[in-house]
């Protein structure tokens, strides 16, 4: 009795299962078909594209430090702060600067009081050096006349000989105390410029992505205190294989994708760097962004480069349906949509690229009506 039972069990199950299938079937053909429209499947000639991935880098970037040590009084940015040009970032304390300035003005202003003593003097000179002259030319018309000797004529000339020297004496200390004064205002000077790196400005308009100072830290000449790079100046540098890097030239045309955005940009090779990578055997190919607000640097990119042309066999991209790892299409075979499975390759504009599971003129639903599936009946509007 038992074997008997065990053996008309599975019998039993499967005479439900074949009565349930009948059913459905009847069901499904008992609804209307779903008025759909299709899109042939067609070859098309699309441009052979090779693919390129690399890192947004500014294409201007500067790294502030400072020209000589001292501490740090206020830091005036922090990392992802906008700054403009000449705005003032970091100020070092700059008292023992304060102190040599003070220096060289009071020695400045000692010189200046002693050139009006040195004017006095050349003037004085000068008076003596024309009275010596007239004198003398008095005493070289009585000389002719034969009314004074020789030995007054040498006295008078003499005493011109030397007013005239202390006259040029005067001129001489009058030109070096110019040049002391022209030292002077060089040595102020010098300590206004010195003063002025205690002052770190922003050299260009941009954003501040890196700060390794704070207030009291001494900052140590040519050690990097901040980084800046330009606003709205990025480029990608890709790595070209350098099996295609004859076939890319500087100016060409390059569309952009960026892990930080879903658009695609579209951009120019501005520079070939020709040393290739020992390791990768790749070629640094550098290609300017546009202004983009959401680009920053150390973002991941593709560069998608034209080379040629190649058939493809192409439908519209929202025809396609991704279920996890998995692609498909519905197509109307005879009246019912079926599913079939595809790989789907590049993606250009509206249209993709089908590498598998499709043949040329088949007739692929589009657009998919919501709620088509599997096996339902379809007519197809002509």
């Amino acid at each position: 009795m038992t074997k008997g039972y065990l053996f008309l069990l599975p019998a039993a199950i499967w005479m439900a299962g074949c009565g349930e299938a009948p059913k459905e079937k009847a069901a499904a053909a008992s609804q209307p078909p779903v008025t759909v429209s299709t899109t042939a499947a067609a070859a098309e000639t699309w441009p052979s594209i090779y693919e390129a991935t690399g890192t947004v880098k500014a294409r201007a970037s500067a790294v502030i430090a400072a020209k000589l040590m001292g501490y740090v009084r206020e830091v005036k940015v922090q990392a992802g702060d906008q700054v403009r040009e000449g705005q003032s970032l970091v100020t070092l304390d700059t008292r023992d600067l304060d102190v040599s300035s003070r220096r060289a003005e009071a020695a400045r202003d000692e010189v200046r009081t002693a050139v009006p003593e040195a004017d006095s003097a050349v003037a004085a000179a000068k008076a003596n050096l024309d009275l010596a002259q007239v004198t003398f030319g008095r005493i070289q018309d009585l000389f002719q006349k034969k009314s004074i000797s020789n030995q007054e004529l040498d006295e008078a000339s003499a005493r011109l000989k030397a007013a005239q020297a202390a006259y040029d004496m005067a001129r001489a200390r009058r030109s070096q105390w110019n040049a002391k004064l022209a030292q002077a205002d060089q040595e102020v000077r010098s300590t206004e410029v010195t003063r002025s790196y205690a002052d770190l400005l922003a050299p260009f308009a941009g954003i501040v992505v890196s700060k390794s100072i704070e207030p009291g830290s001494l900052a140590v000449p040519g050690e990097p205190l901040l980084t800046i790079e330009r606003g709205g100046s990025y480029r990608l540098e890709a790595a070209v294989d350098e099996d295609h890097l004859a076939a890319i030239r500087i100016g060409q045309p390059v569309s952009v994708t960026l892990d930080s955005s879903d658009r695609t940009l579209h951009a120019r090779v501005s520079e070939i760097v020709p040393a290739v990578d020992a390791a990768s055997r790749a070629y640094t190919v550098k290609i300017d962004l546009p202004a983009v607000p959401a680009i920053r640097s150390g973002v991941f990119g593709r560069a998608a480069f034209q080379l040629g042309s190649r058939p493809v066999l192409a439908i519209p991209a929202e025809a396609v349906t991704e279920r996890g790892q998995l692609q498909s299409v519905l197509v109307a075979d005879n009246g019912v949509a079926r599913t079939r499975l595809i790989t789907a390759g590049l993606k250009v504009e509206d249209r993709v690229e089908v590498l598998s599971g499709l043949s040329a003129g088949e007739k692929v639903i589009f657009p998919v009506p919501r709620g088509l599936a599997d096996g339902d009946r379809v007519e197809v509007r002509p």
